[in-house]
This record gives structure tokens, C-alpha cells and sequence, in this order.
């Protein structure tokens, strides 16, 4: 009998990467580093001073006898000599220096990231230096190194002295260039320019006002707090309608306060933005870009199209809508036809005593009858009281992107975020506010116009919007469909700090986004809260009347819209890392300008969960190829009869609506990306706040070399707070919803929070924290 194999566990890097993943370990390690690095300086100074000295001994470095000037003996001459003279000469100083700051990225847990872009500009330095003193002190080896000294001599021999100064010339301006971002806008703006009296820069204007308040009491409050002493404090409340009565609580003593100078004090602060509105008018937030232009409509096709009217096509549908109703004994008493672009919707009214449901169930009837793909048939048609038969048009014509946009429905709309999505039945362009939806979920089969639909709606925004007032976030799995956005990147996209690429095509990158988005919301929703008012809108309004102080924080908040298409590819990968946050901003973000805007092709219910559905009330729907995706999409049927290319339905505001999308092709979006890439733009993308994924597995460790950096200052807030939730951690260390979540099971790991208890917070195991302060250092001294 065959013994059976037993399988062994695979091994893993989880000890080798548990040393380096130890502070203690890391304390070490970047303490060794940094100390190699200071030595390894102090020899190349000492080199300057002893170098020829030791030449003539480094042949007998072996001996005992011989006893080097260098100041770290033998081994530190050794080293200096191979690095400053056989090397790149002075300019091999940067090398103990990039050391020491190795050492010091290690110990300050900085990105590595951002320590190999120093390094490289640091080796590429250490270069050009040892060329420049190669040319300019041929006889010193030292100044040039031995690599200096030969570059020079071989490039000379082939370009002269005049090539190598352009070399050394072109590449220091290179280095200019692309580390300030310089642009020859930028440089133009440099040069001084006369300025009347009577206009002044906006920076300087706000630093005035900033500067006329005293003793940090903030103009646009409605609190304020006077402090006597430090023993006594009268805390005192100025109601905004009714200020001269003032509700005073005495909290130890009686203090005596000049009431009313108190008052005259806010009063004068309170009339400054108003006398600066007077005097400089509103705050201008497109002062940076005041001479972008907005794309043109000729870089629009223009297809001429028009809706063909077929008058012997109409009758013989309406002659064979009534004939095969009659056969089935259902008489008619009216019908009426409309004409749409690519459908035509027949309104009929039955004769007394039909009933609708016996119309609807012959759909697939009327269908055979006319010959046609995708009849609808709405029964009845909402607040109309007739029974409407959609039937597809058989010569289509184009809904173009510029006719929507050249419409003066969208041209003269007054919506924060218009969207000209493409035209109804009625031949009407249809224009939408995104910012009243407030999020937007797309879905329907390959090749049936989802990413027009992105485009359409991108485009809408792009021809109404300023790069200040609005910033696009995208996501793109599939990483071909918005990758022509890339060259508004500085214009109107937005991404995680130090990122290279503004388009997100990276799965853990694609996390990291929404988490950053969910911390841009909580900073957003404090703003709001110091501002005292409820919306975006009404915080813009209030900071370009000058009421909102930005020495406290305060600055214009433009619109941001997140993009993404193929929904279903994140799912699939990354599960509840990106329904959880998508969730949150959903739910929360619509107040603070966050609006979401997701497109799949496969709407099945483990994609669209009801978590998301029940968070995006505005749906379109294009062709389906099952009535159990339309339900998923719009709850109900219809999404399946549609006929493609571009048809599709919009579901919002309990109504549904069929529309023909408007046709924008790849060409017409790269004139409109190259047409504004070519403007001035701002020196960076607009960048959100910087966000740490944890790099640990999806299964716990709570080791405790492995907790998080956080971990300790969380302990102290729920203790604190006797309160066990990730959402008190949220707000207190602004966390992502992930991360507060890994902390709070690390804490029940440790015995300092309960067990899960469903909707109520966990209960707190420790009263306080002198109780929490020697439970901590217990654990360490295990």
C-alpha cells in the first residue's frame, strides 16, 4: 500500500522581513549607517590635507610598521584614495553624505522612493562636478579625479573645450528646468512688469488681512474665548442674529470683563472682510490661470446630422401596431408618433376596458411584427396616460458630442457640475447636474458605449469648468481608456503625492487613492465645521467674500471627480479594500464636492452590491445581455431590449429615461487634452493628502514588532475616550477606515478593548491611562 505524501507548509519570507521590520532593528541598523558614513566623511577631509603624504605608502599598507597621516589610518587612506583620486575627486564627498541621509531615511521611516531620486541626482552631481574641475584644473587630481581627468581629455579629443562647456552648460539647465517645473510661461512671468497703484497681487492682499488681526482672535467666528488668567476664565457666546445680548457662564470666579469692549473688538473684526470686499472685491481662484482659454467647439466634429422623417416607414408601424393589438381584440383609440434619433416612440390609448398588462405581455408580438430589435413598451408612460411603444429607427443617425455642447440648454445652464450626457426621444439635449445626482454608476456590456459615456461626461465638464474649480481623479484598470487625460495632468487631474503617473492603473495604488480621498473628506468636513456652514458652495462663497482667514487653514475647495472604469476588475481583486472606502465616499462625501463616477461591464449582484446601489441613486444603464443584469443595474427590466451603440437609459429621481448618448470619438478628446495641455498650467498636479497602505497580509499578526506605528497613540485615544470604535480613531488620527480597523483588532489582541458587539462600540478593558501607561511598559519588559 502506497504511503500517502504529506504535504510541507511552503516556506515564506515572513522571519527574514520580521528583522527589518523591527524599529529596534531599524534604530540599529540606522545608527550603524549613519556612523559608518560620519568616518567615511572625516577620511576624505583628512585626505585633502594627508592624500600625497600617503601616496607613497599605500604599497605597503600591509606592514605594521608604516603608519599612515590620515586621520583614520590606513583603511580610511585606503578608501579616500580609490574614491577622491582614482575616482571622481571632491565631488566623491556626496558619497558619505547620501550615506549619513540613507541612515537617517531608515530611521525616520521615509520612503525609499524618494531616497532613490536623491541618490541618482546626487551620483549624476558627483559626475558633472569631476567634469567641470576636470576642465578647469587639468593638473589636479585631487579637484578632478582620475575619472574626471580622463572624460575630459576623451571628450576634448572629440568635441573640443566649446562641447564640453555646452555639455556642462545644457545639463545644468536641464537640472534647473525640471526641478523647479520652470515653463517658458513661468520665466515670462518673471520678468517685471509695471503695475498701476490701484491693483495689488491676491498673496499680498491676504497677508494684509491676515496681519491686521490681533492677538490671534479670529474674525469669522462666532465664539469667543477670553481668558483672564490661568486660574479663572469666563467663557462668553455671540449669537450671530441678536449680539449685543451676551450669554456669559462663569466657570470658577466672577471675572470683571468690559463687555462692551469685547463686543466693539468682534464688531471691527467682522466689518474687515467686509471693508476688503469693498476695496478689492472677491477672492478670484482662477487668478493663477487668468488667461486659460476654454476648449473651442471646432475641436468637436460636427457629423451635420438630422433626423430623417420617414413618413411611409411611420404609418406602416402605426398600421401594424393597431393590426396586431387587434388581433388579440385590444382596440385603439389614438396613436401618435415621435421621432428620436436613433428611436421612435409610438404613444397609443387603448379603448375603455383594456387592460395594460394584456399590452405589455404582447411585447414580443408587436416585436415580430414590425421586424424590429428592442421594442420597449412603458405602461403606462408617467404622468402622460397613454401606453408608449418604443420601436428602433431603421437608418440611426449620430447624436454628436458637439451639438449637445453647442446647445443653449448646456451653454446657458447655471449647474455646478453640467453634464450634457446626449439627447432624448424628443429630440431634447439632455443636461443633468452631477453635483445634485450626487455619484453616478454606469454599466452594460462590451463595446455598447461605456467609455463614450465616460468621455462624454469628462468632456461636458472640461468645456464648462476652470482647472481651479474642478480636479478629476482616474482610475483605469484596463490602461487605454483615459490614458489621453495624462496631458492635462497639471491642469485638472489630481494624485497621491509623489506618484509619477496621474492615471491610476495599479491595484495598491488604486487603494491608497480612495483612502487618501477619505482623509481629503474628513479635512474637508472640518473646514466646514470651523466656517460654520453645511456645503462646498457655501464655504466657496464665504472665502472668496473674504470671511475665511487661509493663515487658519482655510482655502478654496475645487470640485474633485472620481473616475473609474471597469468597476468590476477592482472588485474582483481587491474586495472590500475598495467597496469599503468607495462606500464611505459615497455615503458622506457628497456635501464637501467629492462625486463618484464608476462604469462596469459585468452589473452582477457580487459587483454591484447594495451597499453601492443603495449609495448611487443616478444610474445609465446600455445594453445588457440579461433582464437579471438590467434589475441589477436599474431594478427592473429594460436594459436588455436596448439596441446598442450608445442607446441607453437613465434612471434618477424615480424616472426613466432613453437616451441616445452623444458620440465622442478618440481623436476629438486627444485635440481637446492637447488643446489645454498646451496652456499654462500649475507647477504640480493638485495633490491629495499622502496616505501609508499597510504592507502586512490580509491575516492579522499581532506581534508585537508588527503593530502599527500608531498603535500606542491609538491606545491613549480609546482610553481616553472609553469609547472602542475605528471611527473615534478616524476622526482623532485621521485614519482610513482599513487601517483604524487593524488597530482596533490589535487592541482587543492585546486585551486593551472587548470583543465585536455588533452596532455598539466595544467596551474598553483599562480605566485610565496612568492603568494603560503600565500595562504598556509591562508587555515591553516581557
Amino acid at each position: 500500500m502506497a504511503k500517502k505524501r504529506v504535504k510541507r507548509p511552503k516556506k515564506t519570507n515572513k522571519v527574514r522581513f520580521a528583522f527589518f521590520k523591527s524599529r529596534q532593528n531599524q534604530f540599529v541598523i540606522s545608527l550603524i549607517i549613519m556612523i559608518l558614513a560620519l568616518l567615511w566623511l572625516l577620511a576624505m577631509l583628512s585626505y585633502f590635507k594627508t592624500g600625497y603624504a600617503d601616496q607613497s605608502i599605500l604599497t605597503e599598507m600591509p606592514d605594521k610598521e608604516v603608519k599612515a597621516q590620515n586621520w583614520l589610518g590606513k583603511i580610511g587612506a585606503t578608501i579616500s584614495h580609490f574614491f577622491i583620486y582614482k575616482g571622481f575627486g571632491v565631488g566623491s564627498i556626496l558619497l558619505p553624505l547620501m550615506l549619513f541621509l540613507t541612515g537617517l531615511y531608515i530611521f525616520l521611516r521615509i520612503k525609499f522612493s524618494k531616497l532613490l531620486n536623491t541618490w541618482t541626482l546626487a551620483i549624476s552631481a558627483m559626475i558633472w562636478f569631476a567634469l567641470l574641475f576636470g576642465y578647469l584644473a587639468l593638473n589636479n587630481s585631487l579637484l578632478a579625479g582620475t575619472v574626471g581627468y580622463e572624460l575630459n581629455e576623451y571628450l576634448q579629443s572629440y568635441i573640443g573645450k566649446p562641447g564640453i562647456i555646452a555639455i556642462l552648460l545644457v545639463s545644468l539647465l536641464a537640472f534647473i528646468i525640471f526641478r523647479f517645473r520652470l515653463t517658458p510661461e513661468h520665466i515670462q512671468s518673471m520678468i517685471p512688469k509695471k503695475k498701476e497703484k490701484t491693483k495689488f497681487d491676491e498673496s499680498e492682499l491676504m497677508h494684509e488681512s491676515s496681519e491686521v488681526e490681533e492677538n490671534d482672535l479670529e474674525v469669522y467666528t462666532h465664539k469667543e474665548e477670553i481668558i483672564a488668567d490661568e486660574t479663572t476664565a469666563t467663557e462668553i457666546e455671540i449669537k450671530k442674529d441678536d449680539a449685543p445680548e451676551l450669554e456669559i457662564t462663569e466657570k470658577e470666579d466672577d471675572v470683571s470683563i468690559d463687555v462692551n469692549k469685547i463686543v466693539n473688538e468682534v464688531h471691527e473684526k467682522e466689518n474687515l472682510s467686509d471693508k476688503l470686499l469693498e476695496d478689492f472685491g472677491e477672492f478670484d481662484p482662477t487668478l493663477e490661470l487668468s488667461n486659460y482659454k476654454f476648449p473651442t467647439l471646432d475641436l468637436l466634429k460636427d457629423y451635420h446630422e438630422s433626423i430623417a422623417v420617414n413618413s411611409e416607414e411611420l404609418q406602416q408601424n402605426k398600421d401594424k401596431i393597431v393590426q396586431t393589438l387587434k388581433n388579440y381584440n385590444i382596440g385603439i383609440s389614438h396613436i401618435k408618433a415621435t421621432v428620436g434619433p436613433t428611436v421612435t416612440l409610438y404613444e397609443i390609448i387603448p379603448q375603455a376596458g383594456i387592460r395594460i398588462s394584456k399590452i405589455k405581455n404582447l411585447e414580443d408580438d408587436i416585436a415580430l411584427s414590425l421586424s424590429a430589435l428592442g421594442i420597449r413598451i412603458i405602461a403606462p408612460i408617467p404622468g402622460k396616460g397613454t401606453i408608449g411603444i418604443e420601436v428602433p429607427n431603421k437608418n440611426p443617425s449620430i447624436v454628436s458630442m458637439r451639438s449637445v455642447i453647442s446647445s443653449a440648454k448646456f451653454q446657458k445652464s447655471e449647474m455646478e457640475l453640467p453634464i450634457a450626457f446626449g439627447k432624448t426621444i424628443s429630440n431634447e439635449t439632455f443636461v443633468v447636474d452631477l453635483a445634485k445626482m450626487p455619484h453616478l454608476l454606469m454599466a452594460g456590456a462590451t463595446g455598447q458605449g461605456k467609455s463614450v459615456g465616460l468621455n462624454a461626461a469628462i468632456t461636458s465638464l472640461l468645456y464648462k469648468k476652470h482647472p481651479a474649480e474642478i480636479k478629476f481623479v482616474l482610475v483605469d484598470p484596463k490602461k487605454v481608456e483615459l490614458t489621453l487625460y495624462t496631458k492635462i495632468e497639471r491642469h485638472f487631474l489630481a494624485k497621491l503625492p509623489d506618484e509619477e503617473e496621474a492615471i491610476i492603473t495599479d491595484i495598491t495604488k488604486v487603494v491608497n487613492t480612495l483612502n487618501s480621498l477619505c482623509i481629503e473628506m474628513d479635512d474637508r468636513y472640518d473646514l466646514l465645521k470651523k466656517a460654520f456652514v453645511r456645503n462646498i458652495k457655501e464655504y466657496n462663497a464665504k472665502f472668496k467674500e473674504r470671511k475665511l482667514n487661509p493663515e487658519n487653514g482655510h482655502r478654496f475647495l475645487p470640485y474633485i471627480i472620481l473616475v473609474i472604469d471597469e468597476f468590476a476588475d477592482l472588485i474582483m481583486t481587491a474586495g472590500k479594500e475598495i467597496e469599503t472606502p468607495i462606500a464611505r465616499l459615497a455615503q458622506l462625501a457628497r456635501a464637501i464636492g467629492i462625486h463618484l463616477i464608476i462604469a462596469t461591464q459585468r452589473p452582477s449582484v457580487n459587483v454591484i452590491t447594495g451597499i453601492i446601489k443603495a449609495n448611487f441613486p443616478a444610474r445609465i444603464a446600455f445594453r445588457v445581455t440579461s433582464k437579471i443584469d438590467s434589475r441589477t443595474i436599474l431594478d427592473g427590466q429594460g436594459a436588455d431590449q436596448l439596441i446598442g451603440k450608445g442607446d441607453m437609459l437613465y434612471s434618477g429621481r424615480n424616472e426613466l429615461i432613453r437616451l441616445q448618448c452623444a458620440f465622442v470619438d478618440t481623436p476629438e478628446v486627444d485635440k481637446i487634452t492637447e488643446y489645454i495641455g498646451a496652456q499654462k498650467a500649475y507647477p504640480l498636479a493638485y495633490e491629495l493628502p499622502e496616505y501609508t497602505g499597510e504592507e502586512s497580509d490580509s491575516s492579522l499578526d499581532y506581534n508585537i514588532e508588527d503593530r502599527d506605528d500608531l498603535f500606542e497613540e491609538a491606545a491613549f485615544v480609546i482610553v481616553n475616550a472609553q469609547q472602542g470604535s475605528a471611527s473615534l480613531l478616524q476622526r482623532k488620527l485621521k485614519l482610513g477606515y482599513n487601517r483604524a480597523g487593524r488597530i482596533i483588532d490589535q487592541l482587543e489582541a492585546a486585551g486593551i478593548v472587548g470583543p465585536f458587539e455588533g452596532s455598539k462600540a466595544r467596551q474598553v478593558l483599562i480605566p485610565d491611562q496612568i492603568s494603560l501607561k503600565q500595562f504598556l511598559e509591562n508587555e515591553k519588559n516581557i
